[in-house]
């Protein structure tokens, strides 16, 4: 039998991944990257035997491969792609070659915003459950290597859109669908249908037993749910009238009902507090419960979740001044959160690199809670023109160590600052992690 040949595109983590997994396979392994390849990753690229291109991508290994990965962060029209096309030569996600090559089953979360709390926040409830599980996707952590590393019963699977462009047969046991609001429109030729649809795949290869949990008071997932015959969870604030399972909430209690179980915990008691929050741990809930976890394992969870970095972090306070690190808010919907959950005057710190952002949603929250605007960056006006007249201040500056200083000398005791960029982060940072920590530490300096 001929020896099967990959050619993986990018040289990230999900591209070192599946180079790992390549490898564990056997496979011949090709690497091209546009960007100039992190000398850790080479090093490690080059142990694993891997033919690499970088600074460039060409169709030199075209004819040599069996099977492409795409990297999330890699366009799909870009030429090499096209040619493959062309060439019918198969094109696939890295999570999608990861869930080839595991008999481990997969719950995949994935949403607008809420799916790295979520999947935290289901893996601590699994984690203390005793499963053997592992986190892994676009939190971070390369799905396909943690397939080829080690044997996990359950793999938590973040799946950002990006990741699920390129699935085929990707099919989880459990799916969570959060929410679904505009972000990324640059990525799918401005359309929020292409965007809707990408997040919708999903589910759609679920059937029988499979369980899929969905935000019921979300038209744009309502709306455009197809029937798999998969066991449905809707959740939200009422509960689905014809519907006998799902979860909901009844006065200061989430009601949570399945198959397997029956829950009901006062939200005072949750460790995550503020709207979305509650939503995010009813979703974990529906899937725990579905899982058959015990009660009071899960009600144990809720209530010692100790939350995720950079999402709505705490770093300090200051004189009476509350610094709150919430980096990993790269669009509007995340930002809506942040200030409907703070509860004192804002000094808001935002900024980095559009991504056709629509600012109304955030109009009235701004004009009732923020007192001033410290914009990172350079391309301030649409922001700028969006909310100079709702606030008292709209500040300009060009690092995070200014934006700190700044807010830090305008902010009366028991403001909070609040870092919630509604960009993504590459103008001055590589990306939300770096932003979020150079935000804790200039904190910490003053």
């Amino acid at each position: 039998m001929n020896k099967k040949n990959i050619l993986i595109i990018g040289s990230g983590e999900s591209g070192l991944g599946a180079a790992k997994l390549a490898h564990h396979l056997n496979y011949g392994i090709y690497v091209t990257s546009t960007a100039i390849i992190n000398k850790e990753i080479r090093k490690q690229l080059i142990k694993l035997g891997a033919i690499i291109e970088e600074g460039v991508n060409t169709d030199r290994y075209l004819q040599f491969v069996d099977l492409i990965v795409k990297s999330p962060g890699v366009p799909a029209a870009i030429p090499l792609l096209n040619k493959a096309r062309k060439q019918s030569v198969k094109i696939i996600s890295e999570i999608e070659f990861a869930s080839n090559h595991t008999n481990s089953d997969i719950i995949a979360i994935t949403g607008t915003n809420g799916k790295t709390t979520t999947s935290s926040l289901l893996f601590h409830i699994l984690k203390t459950a005793g499963f053997n599980v592992d986190l892994v996707g676009n939190i971070g952590t390369s799905f396909a290597s943690s397939v080829a590393e080690q044997k996990f019963d359950y793999h938590i699977v973040e799946t950002s859109s990006f990741q699920l462009e390129d699935i085929r047969l990707f099919k989880p046991k459990v799916a969570i669908l959060l929410n679904i609001t505009e972000d990324h429109l640059d990525r799918y030729d401005y359309s929020f249908q292409n965007y809707i649809n990408t997040k919708l795949k999903i589910q759609m290869n679920q059937s029988g037993h499979d369980c899929f949990i969905y935000f019921s008071s979300d038209k744009n997932i309502t709306n455009h749910l197809s029937d798999n015959n998969q066991i449905t969870y809707p959740f939200g604030s009422k509960k689905v009238n014809h519907l006998k399972y799902g979860g909901w909430i009844d006065k200061d209690k989430i009601i949570i009902k399945t198959i397997k179980n029956n829950l009901n915990m006062t939200i005072h008691n949750l460790a995550l507090q503020g709207t979305h929050n509650i939503y995010n741990s009813m979703a974990a809930s529906i899937a725990a419960s579905s899982m058959g976890i015990k009660n009071s394992i899960i009600k144990n969870s809720l209530s010692t979740f100790k939350g995720v970095e950079h999402r709505l972090e705490f770093v300090a306070r200051v004189s009476g001044v509350k610094f709150i690190n919430d980096s990993k808010a790269t669009n509007c919907n995340s930002v809506y959160y942040a200030l409907d959950t703070i509860n004192a005057p804002i000094i808001w710190i935002c900024g980095g690199v559009d991504k056709g952002n629509d600012y109304k949603i955030l109009e009235q929250l701004v004009k009732d809670k923020v007192r001033s605007i410290i914009y990172v960056g350079e391309k301030s006006k649409k922001i700028e023109n969006e909310f100079k007249s709702s606030v008292e201040d709209f500040i300009v500056v060009q690092s995070m160590q200014e934006a700190v200083r700044n807010s830090y000398s305008i902010a009366e005791t028991g403001d909070t600052v609040l870092l919630s960029p509604a960009c993504s982060s590459f103008d001055l940072f590589k990306n939300y992690e770096e932003r979020g920590n150079v935000f804790k530490s200039s904190v910490l300096t003053l």
